[in-house]
């Protein structure tokens, strides 16, 4: 009877985490992978729009110019959507957030299909802006309402699987993109709007499964919703270790509203969980992992491979990083988060060195485009190892239920950020810097796994509380024990105050 409780309870929580991510982060990596076969088809739409209209012919750069724009503008787009991701999970739920950011994604699609018709490539550019929104909300509130919603020892592990949705995206849009299916020349603007289906599943699918027990108990203190919601996820009856941690956190948080993002940076208890939630987030894009993925024909011909094997080489990247995400969702309960990050990162850095040797002697030994490739691909195997999924843990697990939504609100405002600054600085620095181009995400990922080294506590299978404990000691190092004030008090969960007994 109890394997079949826990069938019952598995099956539950996995379709439900299918059904939000293929409408969320799957999204996110389907939207970067697309964008890759139909560069020249879209370059020259561009040229033959600016003919048309004003008789003007662009040269190659201006050209590069709107591509990069169209390319990037996503990010942008991403950003605004990690903006207003917080104040939408507070006022509508998790659930409900990620079904209403499909109006973006719909409008996105329909914009894009009807771009070449139109001709008008300023379409293309808005439909971008929409559908990064759409992702822009999923990325931070996927994880969110699936750290809320797991069980503690499956916490890491289900919150990871938002970044293996992510890498199947990827891989996704690479084979759709593929010349033979949606990435030739009469096809494109289909292509494009193609991201409109797994939108489709989502509404379908999502409205069937419960909120986060989280947000029903705390948030809305509805305690009856929060156990049917619970007694759903988990397919048997809820246990009450679970229930008194969510009604301890509810009891800490009580009369506190959410917190803005602004007011974290002036909370000095929570100022290291901020700080790590910042690098990390940065570092995510800092990398130049995900800008392969923009520019994959732009490395590959750097690497000296044939034009016509491009595509094809191109998915293989994407399957690099959905195997690897797999792998880490295995390990990330065993290993831990800091082991998996680290070990990511270190990685990352050794594979970015090979690969500028690789580059700068391709010219003399005939293999070296080969060793290159290599490098690609193992590079992004280890993002996808750890960068690539902790990221999205980290917030749930060291912020409470007021600070989480912010928290979140400013790690996806740093990510896409930086994605925006990497993915138009690229193919400038892989023409500018040539066979140096990987050197400044190489030194990135040093100085990351240099900071997790030394200033990231271990997460796994701890409560809120005692990961809370341990950045206490970071926050108010060299201080005397002092019980904290009443607005740090809603971050020391469990925090035992032995100044005031003495």
């Amino acid at each position: 009877k109890s394997t079949m409780t826990e069938r019952g309870s598995s099956l539950m929580l996995v379709l439900m985490v299918a059904s939000a991510a293929i409408g969320g982060t799957l999204q996110y990596g389907y939207n970067l992978a697309i964008m890759n076969a139909p560069t020249t088809f879209i370059q020259t739409f561009i040229n033959e729009t600016f003919l048309e209209r004003w008789d003007i012919q662009l040269e190659d750069y201006q050209v590069t110019l709107v591509w990069t724009i169209i390319v990037s503008i996503f990010s942008l787009g991403g950003l605004a959507g990690a903006l207003i991701a917080g104040p939408m999970t507070i006022r509508f739920g998790r659930k409900k957030c990620l079904l209403l950011s499909n109006i973006f994604l719909m409008s996105g699609a329909l914009l894009a299909v009807t771009s070449r018709a139109a001709k008008s490539f300023e379409m293309i550019i808005i439909s971008r802006i929409l559908v990064g929104i759409n992702a822009g909300i999923s990325m931070n509130v996927q994880p969110m309402y699936f750290g809320e919603s797991a069980p503690k020892h499956l916490r890491g592990a289900i919150s990871l699987s938002s970044a293996v949705f992510a890498a199947f995206g990827v891989v996704l849009g690479q084979v759709v993109g593929l010349r033979e299916i949606l990435g030739s020349e009469p096809y494109w603007q289909y292509l494009l709007a193609s991201n409109a289906i797994p939108g489709f599943i989502q509404l379908l699918t999502l409205p069937w499964f419960p909120e986060s027990p989280r947000y029903l108990l705390i948030d809305r203190g509805d305690k009856e919703a929060c156990i049917n919601a619970l007694r759903r996820l988990r397919g048997c009856e809820v246990q009450s270790s679970e229930l008194d941690e969510i009604l301890q956190e509810q009891a800490d948080t009580k009369g506190m509203r959410a917190s803005r993002p602004w007011e974290l940076f002036t909370d000095r208890s929570v100022r290291w969980q901020l700080i790590t939630v910042m690098i990390i987030s940065s570092a995510m894009q800092l990398c130049g992992n995900d800008s392969i993925y923009f520019y994959a024909s732009y490395v590959f011909k750097e690497a000296g491979i044939a034009d016509d094997k491009i595509q094809y080489v191109s998915i293989g990247t994407g399957t690099c990083e959905f195997t690897a995400c797999i792998m880490c969702n295995l390990l990330i309960e065993r290993k831990g988060r800091r082991f998996m990050l680290m070990g990511g990162f270190i990685l990352m850095t050794i594979w970015a060195v090979v690969f500028t040797i690789a580059l700068s002697f391709e010219h003399y030994i005939s293999w070296m485009p080969y060793l290159s490739m290599a490098c690609i691909f193992t590079y992004i195997l280890s993002f996808g190892m750890g960068p690539a999924g902790v990221t999205g843990v980290l917030p749930t697990e060291i912020f409470n239920q007021t600070a989480r939504p912010a928290a979140y609100m400013i790690a996806g405002s740093m990510m896409w950020l930086n994605l925006f600054i990497t993915g138009m600085i690229f193919p400038f620095l892989v023409s500018e810097l040539s066979e140096y181009c990987f050197v400044p995400f190489g030194a990135v990922c040093l100085l990351s796994a240099l900071y997790v080294g030394l200033f990231l506590p271990e997460t796994k299978g701890k409560s809120l509380s005692v990961i809370t404990s341990e950045f206490h000691k970071l926050n108010f190092k060299g201080q005397q024990r002092t019980c904290p004030s009443k607005t740090q008090a809603q971050y020391q969960l469990g925090e035992v105050c032995l100044s005031t007994a003495l």
